[in-house]
């Protein structure tokens, strides 16, 4: 007989566990950051791996040698990376310098004056109407900037989180299979070991695939800017390739950046009376290289790659950056694929997982 102390005992029970739960939620909210680090050591140390391997079996390295020449190795790339932004910011400093923001602003009025003569139509007056200023503040392109910068610089703190939990990642790996293994039921073993195999296997596929993506870019990019004297071509090729790696709102980035680089390599005034035909055309060629991308390297990626949905994706990689901002958005894919192995591998028969995972 169910009494009324016995439903108010499971009434409790089931607040104590959905504020357990709430709890739970806070404080991994609250440390999101730091499980944030630890995926993308995570990634990164099966990255370095074959490496690490290599250094053992063909040069008889230490193991702790072969993983702190390792990490040197690719801490070496990466501050080669970062070396080759240097003559751009140089060049673009120097382009600043010579920013006349009156002179520029006065081109611009000239030149809606010429559109609204020709087609007949009052730019100002539409201006107004959409409530947004008639005036032009070209001080905005050095605050972008800077504030470009300001990211950079706060990517420092990151990096070095990263590679020295990647260094422990490397340097314990098998006190960590080992561990993981005694810890895990002998009922799910096969299951957990089988789904870090699957996952391994699918995110393999997945880098080598946005490598490829971000190379054919490259040369995208890099055959625009070239065709239009772009200062700094293969710099800017490269940096708005890269950014791709972020999905959806990498090449908006990327399009915004190399209109106000193109702007900058422009402002010298033997140069300043073709700066907005160029820019243009360097935008036009953006968008064609973008919609090649989209219509062919990403939609091949994602779907041998992955296995996924667009619209799959599309929200996985919304709801990641409302909750982790921009590097959420980087390894919300990657995160989403390990989620779906791993369902499929414990729940198969669930109609949901099934759904999900009927490509897999």
């Amino acid at each position: 007989m169910v009494t009324s102390k016995t439903i108010s005992n499971g009434l409790l029970r089931t607040v104590a566990v959905l504020a357990g739960v709430y709890i739970l939620l806070l404080f991994l909210y609250s440390i999101k950051t730091v499980l944030v680090y630890l995926f993308i050591s995570l990634l990164f140390s099966m990255v370095a791996s074959p490496v690490v391997y290599f250094l053992k079996r063909k040069l008889k390295f230490p193991h702790i040698l072969a993983v702190v020449v390792t990490l040197i190795f690719f801490i070496a790339l990466l501050a080669g990376f970062i070396m080759m932004f240097v003559p751009l910011i140089v060049s673009q400093s120097e382009n600043l310098s010579l920013l006349d923001t009156a002179k520029l602003e006065q081109d611009v009025n000239d030149l809606i004056a010429q559109v609204n003569n020709y087609f007949g139509i009052d730019t100002a007056k539409m201006i107004k109407e959409s409530k947004l200023t008639s005036k032009i503040d070209f001080n905005i392109i050095p605050a972008f900037l800077n504030g470009i910068l300001g990211v950079l610089s706060g990517f420092g703190m990151g990096l070095a989180s990263v590679m020295f939990i990647t260094f422990f990642f490397l340097k314990d790996r098998k006190l960590f299979t080992i561990g993981a293994k005694k810890l895990l039921p002998d009922a799910h073993e096969d299951k957990i070991l089988n789904s870090l195999r699957k996952v391994n296997f699918m995110l393999s596929r997945y880098f080598i695939g946005l490598i490829i993506q971000m190379a054919v870019l490259f040369v995208l990019y890099l055959t625009v800017l070239l065709i239009f004297g772009v200062q700094n071509a293969f710099v800017i090729a490269l940096i708005t390739a890269f950014l791709n790696i972020i999905p959806y709102i990498g090449p908006i980035i990327s399009t915004i950046l190399v209109v106000i680089l193109t702007l900058l390599g422009h402002i010298g005034p033997e140069a300043q009376g073709d700066m907005f035909s160029t820019t243009l055309y360097v935008l036009i060629g953006y968008c064609v290289a973008q919609f090649i991308d989209n219509n062919f390297s990403s939609p091949l990626i994602f779907s041998s790659s992955l296995n996924s949905h667009p619209l799959e994706i599309f929200i996985v990689v919304l709801i990641s950056g409302f909750s982790f901002g921009i590097l959420g958005m980087i390894i919300a894919i990657p995160m989403y694929t390990a989620l779906k192995v791993i369902a499929k591998e414990f729940f198969p028969e669930n109609p949901v997982v099934k759904a999900l995972t009927k490509d897999l």
